[in-house]
Parts: C-alpha cells; sequence; structure tokens
C-alpha cells in the first residue's frame, strides 16, 4: 500500500483537535469505514427506551406510513420502517393504496390522519404516481405530523433556526460526524446535490452556529466540481450517480459521506441488481480518512432518526 496522508485530528489514540487548512503527516493507512450498522442500532435502543417512557404516561407513539403503488424500492424502503418500528414499540399504521389512487382521494386519507389524535406522524413515500402532484401531497401533511420534514414550514424553521422536524438524511450525516468526533468547527464542507430532502437542509445544518462550518453546494451549473470537491475536508456526495465520486475528486485526508443509494443492473445478484453508492468505494477509501459504505451508512441512519421525530411528535416536541 503507498504511503497516504493522514489528517491532522487522527492519530493512533483516536481524534484529537482538527484545525482545517493545517498540514498532513505522512502515514500508511486505509479510511476508517464508517459503521452505520452500530449507530443505527444504538439510535433505534434509545428510541426503545423513550417509548417505554411515553407508555408508562399513557402515549402510546403512531406513524401512518402511505405508500401508493408498488414499486420495488418504495416497497423495500416502507418494509425498512416498519421493521424498525416494530422492534421499538412504536405503533404503525400501514396504508396501502392502488397506482391508480386519484389524488382526491390520498389527500381525503391525509386530512382524515391529520385529524385522529392517536396518529403523532404521517409519512407519505416518495416518489408518488405521475398524476398525484408531490408538493400538494406534502403540503397537506399537518406540520405538527411532518416526521419527514418536508413540509415548508419545517423547512422554514430549520432555516430560521428553530425548533422544528428536520429531514431525516442530513440529521444522519450530521450524527455521524459527531458520533466519529469529525469536527466541523471551521472545516470546509461541499454538498453534492441540492435537493430540499438533502443537500439543501443540510447545508442549513452545517452553517449553523452548532456545527460552523463553511459549505459550498455543487450541482449542474458549478463549473469544474472536482476542484470544488478536492477542497473539501468533508465532502457529501448526494447527487444520485453511481460512482460519481472518484479518488481524484477527494482532498487526503478527508471525511467522505455517501448519501447515494443506487439500483444498479447486475445479472449475477439473486435480485438482478446491486446497490451502489455515489461514491467510487474502491479507489476513495485509500484517499479518505473517513469513509460511509453503500449500504450500511447513512441509509440505515435515516430510518433510525425517523424514529426520533415521531417520538419527538408524540411528546409534542
Amino acid at each position: 500500500m503507498k504511503n497516504r496522508k493522514r489528517p491532522p485530528w487522527l492519530h493512533a489514540g483516536g481524534p484529537s483537535l482538527f484545525i482545517p487548512g493545517a498540514s498532513v503527516l505522512e502515514k500508511s493507512m486505509p479510511a476508517v469505514i464508517i459503521d452505520g450498522k452500530a449507530l443505527a442500532q444504538r439510535l433505534r435502543d434509545r428510541a426503545a427506551e423513550r417509548t417505554k417512557k411515553l407508555a408508562e404516561r399513557g402515549i402510546k407513539p403512531c406513524l401512518a406510513v402511505i405508500l401508493v403503488g408498488e414499486d420495488p424500492a418504495s416497497l423495500s424502503y416502507v418494509g425498512s420502517k416498519e421493521r424498525a418500528l416494530a422492534e421499538t414499540g412504536i405503533s404503525g399504521l400501514d396504508i396501502r393504496l392502488p397506482a391508480d389512487t386519484p389524488e382526491d382521494t390520498l389527500l381525503r386519507r391525509i386530512a382524515a390522519l391529520n385529524e385522529d389524535p392517536l396518529v403523532h406522524g404521517i409519512l407519505v413515500q416518495l416518489p408518488l404516481p405521475g398524476h398525484i402532484h408531490e408538493e400538494k401531497i406534502i403540503m397537506a401533511i399537518a406540520p405538527a405530523k411532518d416526521v419527514d420534514g418536508f413540509h415548508p414550514v419545517s423547512l422554514g424553521n430549520l432555516m430560521a433556526g428553530r425548533k422544528g422536524f428536520v429531514p431525516c438524511t442530513p440529521l444522519g450525516v450530521l450524527h455521524i460526524l459527531k458520533e466519529y468526533a469529525i469536527p466541523t468547527d471551521g472545516a470546509r464542507a461541499v454538498i453534492l446535490g441540492r435537493s430540499n430532502i438533502v443537500g439543501k437542509p443540510l447545508a442549513n445544518l452545517l452553517v449553523r452556529k452548532d456545527s460552523n462550518a463553511t459549505v459550498t453546494i455543487c450541482h449542474t451549473g458549478t463549473r469544474d466540481p472536482a476542484s470544488v470537491c478536492r477542497e473539501a475536508d468533508i465532502l457529501i456526495a448526494a447527487a444520485g450517480q453511481p460512482g460519481l465520486v472518484s479518488a481524484d475528486m477527494v482532498k487526503e485526508g478527508a471525511a467522505v459521506i455517501d448519501v447515494g443509494i443506487n439500483r444498479v443492473p447486475d445479472p449475477e445478484a439473486k435480485k438482478g441488481y446491486r446497490i451502489r453508492g455515489d461514491v467510487d468505494f474502491e479507489s476513495v477509501r485509500e484517499k479518505a480518512a473517513f469513509l460511509t459504505p453503500v449500504p450500511g451508512g447513512v441509509g440505515l441512519m435515516t430510518v433510525a432518526l425517523l424514529l426520533h421525530n415521531v417520538l419527538d411528535a408524540a411528546e409534542g416536541v
């Protein structure tokens, strides 16, 4: 293995002070592969404890999950959420609707759930069939039950630094950075992707004073995004393009967080496809200091933090 540069905050004894822009030390070592499974399990354990305490107060947290149609990826995501709910003792209301369900019918179901005091959170699995306007559906969910954090009220609270629901994937990224003691204060963070679900809310979280990072968002209009990425102490890939981030786009010793979950055809795989992230894992692991795998990284955090958003809703936070 060739000699690699070692980030200044990483040494044999664990994390230490990170000084953005400081020189790095030569050291032959692979990236630390972030264990999303272990982090998510700890979050689920905490969720189970919170659920028990609510039960002692006579509160049974409940999440209504609406799935329209039978998109294979959506079925998989809903299944993982339902298993997590069952594991932590949170009640799940499973609502399955055919793909040709009229938009008005879906809106009426959401309105009824908004009025149901026994339902604390509402999640409509995206994407929706083409005849249904996603924005209208998101707007229909009561902000107090918007555990996905997609409603404009939730996003506005995030922008203003007020309490409110935050999208679970950005929360998961921040949790990873915190749990692995990857410093954000003064760090240069680059996000690939400007979606309302990941890129924009994550940028807002990272620029808050408790994170204090300097953030750049790269998108389709960015000139020479590779050069921007090479300046990042923390690089977050959320563009939805498999293998987009190669080793030559990564700064020595950077923390690389791969949010991408892409289905790539693979005739040798049992299901006919395999899951691949936005990062070329094998090449980047030789250059980065920290790296999330796909699967087994941010996706697991997203589901685990959804549970905590539901519990926040049940507690009236």
